[in-house]
């Protein structure tokens, strides 16, 4: 019964929900660059290269030899590039809009955290712990006064 109380408390924080809607989106966006990648970048970049198809691109280590069926037949041993070079303009995407997406969380958040600046709202807890440092710089400044 303990699993089932421990289980309601962690989804009812938001920690599930949250998490459930990084990999929903995080799931979409994927798709979206996969799209953007194999159906955008890479015709241009197979008609810059002549016409080469970076998914079917390979090493082959060993030809296959007779038809597929047979009972001589031996498949065709290969290291397959071309998909590794997809997969790291794929990286290459999502690792840039990442950083644009947190770059532009960061500035938001600067700015929420800047008890000056009015024209976003600053937290509670931001807001007391400026108030709090402003008292007690002027106490430090009363203190030297008093010692000069």
């Amino acid at each position: 019964m303990g699993i089932f109380k421990e289980f309601k408390e962690f989804a009812v924080k938001g920690n599930m929900i949250d998490m459930a809607v990084g990999i929903i989106i995080g799931t979409a966006f994927n798709k979206v660059v996969d799209v953007l990648v194999k159906q955008i970048i890479m015709p241009p970049l197979s008609m810059l290269t002549d016409g080469i198809s970076y998914a079917n691109r390979k090493f082959v280590l060993r030809d296959g030899i007779g038809a597929e069926g047979d009972v001589n037949y031996i498949e065709e041993i290969s290291i397959g590039y071309g998909l590794l070079i997809e997969t790291l303009i794929d990286f290459i995407v999502i690792g840039f809009v990442v950083f644009l997406v947190v770059k532009f969380m960061n500035r938001f958040r600067n700015k929420a955290q800047d008890p000056k600046n009015t024209e976003v709202v600053t937290p509670k807890d931001i807001e007391l712990l400026s108030s709090l440092n402003d008292k007690m710089e002027e106490q430090n400044k009363l203190l030297r006064e008093r010692q000069n």
